[in-house]
């Protein structure tokens, strides 16, 4: 086996490197916190001893199916324990494979070249049960197609290696989406469930079925140096999802999909406010990406509460909503303490969203009286270049979004078009030097001192 190297700018043109030159292009964005990182949030980890898909069987010419081989290795893995775990070698070439569960103390990791690619026969997917903070599918009724590569109830486990691709080949299942011949809702690409002590890196993810990379139930997890791909027009493949989930990093990446470049969950409903489980200490950096969608989003799942998360020097190109904050009534739940930090967007239908009145249901059973509390909404430092609108901030009655702070906030609006201005109402909060000017529920003096807007 070839000695494995490390170096996050291999090849030439990976995501780092990318986020490296638009550093350069973009300094407003990158002026800040260049040397914060996720270091420490998982200890580092050193596998002595490695073993290659190869060694079972495995082989990487694009059309035998290496389903098998996935599965001895990995058992191979689990019932050895050897000690530090074991790191599970892909050489170059292309792996077909239905989907495979990974297990505690391992390190999966994608030679340059080397590509896991899912098949594209979907009769037989396996199942597995809903997850309880969502009751049912996220898609349809009943169970849920299992995730091409997943873990429950893991810990230790690393992907990673020289910018690698996992692909899920997601044309077939985003045409059973469209054509509405889905029996049940489709599989993530890579789901962690339970799980802590999570690192994904230096790997290219493309074509999900569905949300690519999703944390669910997790702690300590960082997500950082990858690469995600697909169609604009792809249906639902959102970036990464942290739902539920605390203590998670995601840095360094580029991001290009069909929806949310990240979006923060926990929990649907009634099943979100009964299993309770929510989402903190969310930590977003050094993201550039485009979406018909939202580049970072918070809910609109929030039933079981969203809280200490921070969004900063983030790129946004061609992306349908910069901001997006959203709930609905019969969530419950909170999101509070949330800050959006030195974010550049270009090209941007819409600069700023924070409304009560979006997303879907599981079914008819949620409690209308079940509100979502919104407090402490901080955005600052944010700069606009062809911004079609600057911002909605609709609460819920009954419920208003408190503590609404926007600063130093520039949204310049497309050459010779009428500048559009701001909608809100059941907010309260304040604004300083903020252009075009924020609506008038923001512009107590009162306010400022609360949220502290001169810092």
């Amino acid at each position: 086996m070839p000695p494995l190297p490390t170096h996050p700018c291999k090849p030439l043109f990976s995501c780092v490197c990318l986020l490296a030159l638009l550093s350069l292009l973009s300094p407003h964005c990158f002026a800040r916190d260049e040397r914060a990182t996720c270091s420490g949030i998982v200890p580092a980890r050193y596998r002595n001893d490695k073993i290659s898909i190869t060694d079972f069987g495995g082989v990487g010419d694009g059309r035998t199916l290496n389903t098998k081989a996935f599965r001895e290795a990995i058992y191979r893995i689990q019932h050895l324990r050897r000690r530090g775990g074991t790191l599970l070698y892909i050489p170059p070439g292309v792996y077909l494979t239905e989907s495979f569960g990974l297990t505690s103390h391992m390190t999966l990791y994608l030679a340059r070249g080397a590509t896991i690619k899912a098949t594209k026969e979907t009769w037989d997917w396996p199942l597995t049960a809903p997850l309880p903070s969502y009751g049912r599918g996220r898609e349809r009724p009943g169970p849920r197609y299992e995730s091409f590569i997943h873990g429950y109830g893991l810990r230790d486990v690393v992907i990673t290696g020289e910018n690698g691709t996992i692909d899920g080949q997601g044309e077939i299942w985003w045409n059973m989406w469209r054509q509405r011949t889905l029996r049940f809702t489709r599989p993530s690409l890579v789901e962690f469930v339970n799980s802590k002590g999570i690192v994904i890196s230096n790997v290219a993810f493309r074509n999900s079925p569905f949300w690519n990379i999703h944390p669910v139930y997790c702690s300590n997890v960082v997500i950082r140096y990858v690469t995600i791909l697909a169609p604009h027009d792809s249906p639902n493949t959102d970036g990464i999802d942290p739902d539920s989930s605390n203590n998670v990093c995601i840095e360094d990446s580029f991001i290009s999909v069909g929806d949310d470049l990240v979006s923060v969950k926990s929990g649907w409903d009634e099943y979100g406010i009964a299993y309770g489980r929510r989402s903190s200490g969310i930590t977003i950096r050094r993201i550039v990406g485009s979406t018909p969608f939202a580049g970072i989003s918070v809910g609109s799942e929030t039933s079981g509460g969203i809280e200490n998360v921070l969004a900063e020097n983030i790129n946004l190109f061609n992306t349908g909503i910069g901001i997006h904050v959203k709930t609905n009534i019969g969530r419950g739940g909170f999101v509070k303490d949330i800050t959006f930090s030195d974010i550049y967007m270009e090209n941007v239908r819409k600069g700023i969203k924070i409304v009560g009145d979006a997303g879907d249901h599981p079914d008819d059973y949620y409690n209308p009286s079940a509100l979502t509390f919104v407090r402490g909404i901080r955005i600052k430092d944010i700069w606009g270049v062809g911004i079609e609108e600057p911002g909605i901030i609709q609460g819920t009655k009954g419920a208003p979004f408190t503590e609404i702070c926007l600063s130093n906030i520039y949204l310049h609006g497309l050459p010779g078009v009428r500048r559009v201005p701001w909608i809100c109402s059941n907010v309260n909060g304040a604004a300083l030097e903020v252009s075009p000017g924020a609506c008038s529920e923001l512009t107590s003096i009162s306010q400022r001192g609360l949220c502290s807007i001169s810092d």
